[in-house]
């Protein structure tokens, strides 16, 4: 189920190309309308009346996960239109490390030395990634998709703090709200055409919504952080193949190469934790 979720997630960058909207901002809005129409209905049929009240009832922490969403909505967009898919999802791929200094600056949760050491490669990635940016004059777009992890480890803070109060629906309702605001001022003249908005109304549910309902429902409560973790890296291998087997969009191979450096770090962290983790569970440890 989780690499459904990942396959599914992986396709933005590819329907994203496909569509004629070259306005990142536009492209933004345009999405976050639909998911907002999406989380809506289902919480209406879910919910009914009650619906409007949790959006209420949220309290801080899930004002937080909103404007973290908002933030992820709205970047990533931003950052597809500006630089390659490879580019923007490579980019994501520090999200662990991102989520783990952020737990140890605001939870005081402890950091394995492994892990610190893997951050120290992840950011000579990342270094050899922005390098490029200044040299191809992509350095914006580099910013602008490194804070969607940013954002994403901020979230996680943020329903941790919330000690299980805080709802990831109305949250991403919220959250969808406040991109479709933050994105309209800057949109200038609408240019999407009919088919344009079928292709963002089928983002919004299959590369949001449905994912995004099965790993809070069925995977979360199956499989251990880490092996989400490790298994999510799909989505960035996915997403620039895709849009290489269709339309031959090549990143830069300094790209590639700091990219394959994050990757590497990722999945070898992970891949300790998950050791770690079944040692520790095995009968007798």
């Amino acid at each position: 189920m989780l690499v459904l979720c990942t396959f599914l997630w992986s396709t933005a960058g590819l329907v994203t190309r496909a569509s004629s909207v070259t306005n990142g901002w536009e492209a933004a809005f345009w999405r976050s309308l639909f998911l907002c129409a999406v989380i809506t209905a289902l919480m209406l049929a879910q919910h009914r009346g009650g619906a409007a009240r949790r959006l209420v009832t949220m309290g801080w922490p899930g004002f937080v996960s909103s404007l973290a969403w908002a933030t992820m909505l709205t970047c990533f967009m931003l950052a597809l239109s500006l630089i390659t898919v490879a580019n923007a999802l490579l980019m994501m791929g520090v999200l662990p490390f991102c989520a783990a200094i952020a737990g140890r600056l605001f939870l005081r949760e402890s950091v394995p030395t492994h892990t610190w050491i893997a951050i120290g490669g992840a950011a000579a990635g990342i270094g050899v990634m922005f390098h490029d940016a200044l040299r191809s004059g992509n350095f914006a777009g580099s910013l602008i998709a490194l804070a969607v992890p940013v954002a994403a480890a901020v979230n996680t803070v943020a329903v941790k703090l919330g000690r299980g109060r805080v709802d990831l629906v109305p949250a991403l309702l919220l959250g969808g709200a406040i991109s479709v605001l933050i994105a309209w001022p800057m949109v200038g003249p609408f240019s999407a055409a009919p088919q344009d908005l079928a292709l963002y109304g089928a983002l919004a549910v299959f590369q949001l919504a449905l994912p995004c309902i099965l790993l809070v429902r069925v995977v979360l409560p199956r499989l251990s952080a880490v092996e989400v973790g490790l298994l999510s890296l799909l989505e960035v291998v996915l997403g620039p193949l895709w849009v290489w087997l269709a339309l031959g969009e090549k990143p830069a191979s300094a790209v590639v190469t700091g990219g394959l450096v994050v990757l590497a770090a990722v999945a070898v962290n992970e891949g300790i934790s998950l050791a770690i983790e079944r040692r520790q569970a095995a009968p007798g440890s």
